[in-house]
C-alpha cells in the first residue's frame, strides 16, 4: 500500500504517473517523490504513523510524512531495542523497551530522518518527513500514480535509500500533469548487511 498524502486545488487537471528504476532498470520500490507546485496550498494536515520493530527490523523500512507529524515506535519483538537518530531532521533516543511504548515523537522539520538501533546494528529505515503539497513512495513495480495536478511544469524531487552513502541525496527535475515519467536513478549507496541467521533459521535451511 502507498503511503500518501496530497491536498490539490481545484484547477483543470489531468493525471499523470512516475516509474522510478535503477540505472540498470530494475524498478525501485520505497522511493519518496515529492512535487512542488503552485499556486501553493494550505499546510498538509499533520498524521499519526507507525513504525514497529519484528524480528529485529523496522517495520516500514521507509515512511513518508508531512511535516508535524508524530510517529509511534511499538516493539513486537521479545528482545529490547534502543530505537535512536542523528539525523538533523531529528535527533532522538528511546532508552531500552520492550512492550512499554514510549510516546509518539514529534517530527516537526523536513528532512530525512535515519533510523537505528543501539542493540541490533543491522536494523535501519527511513522517516522523509516533507513539507511539500504532494509526497507519496513507489510500490514494488517502482510506480506511482499521481492524482490530479495543476496544468503545468511542477519541480520533483525524489529520493531513495540507496541514492548517496550520505541518505541525504535528493534526485531534482520537473514533471508536467500531463506526462507519465520515467526516472532512473544512479545508485551510489552501497547495499545493507543481511543479518546473520538465527540458530533455528540455519537449522531449516540445513534441513531444506
Amino acid at each position: 500500500m502507498l503511503t500518501l498524502y496530497a491536498l490539490l486545488v481545484a484547477l483543470p487537471a489531468s493525471a499523470a504517473s512516475i516509474t522510478v528504476s535503477s540505472a540498470d532498470g530494475q524498478p525501485l520500490e520505497d522511493a519518496v517523490v515529492e512535487i512542488y507546485y503552485e499556486p501553493s496550498t494550505p499546510a498538509i494536515a499533520a498524521q499519526e504513523q507507525t513504525v514497529f520493530q519484528r524480528d529485529a527490523a523496522f517495520h516500514p523500512h521507509v515512511t513518508a510524512i508531512p511535516t508535524g507529524s508524530y510517529v509511534a515506535f511499538p516493539n513486537q519483538d521479545t528482545t529490547r531495542h534502543n530505537v535512536y537518530s542523528f539525523s538533523p531532521a531529528k535527533t532522538f533516543t528511546l532508552n531500552l523497551y520492550l512492550q512499554e511504548t514510549p510516546e509518539p515523537l514529534l517530527f516537526d522539520q523536513p528532512g530525512v530522518v535515519v533510523l537505528g538501533c543501539n542493540i541490533h546494528d543491522n536494523m535501519q529505515a527511513f522517516i522523509v518527513v516533507s513539507d511539500a503539497p504532494f509526497a507519496a513512495k513507489t510500490d514494488a513495480s517502482g510506480m506511482l500514480a499521481l492524482p490530479s495536478l495543476p496544468a503545468g511544469e511542477h519541480r520533483i524531487r525524489v529520493w531513495h535509500p540507496r541514492l548517496d552513502d550520505s541518505q541525504q541525496v535528493w534526485w531534482e527535475g520537473n514533471v508536467t500533469a500531463d506526462t507519465s515519467l520515467s526516472i532512473r536513478l544512479e545508485l551510489k549507496a552501497v547495499s545493507p548487511a543481511k543479518p546473520p541467521l538465527s540458530p533455528l533459521q540455519q537449522r531449516f535451511k540445513d534441513a531444506s
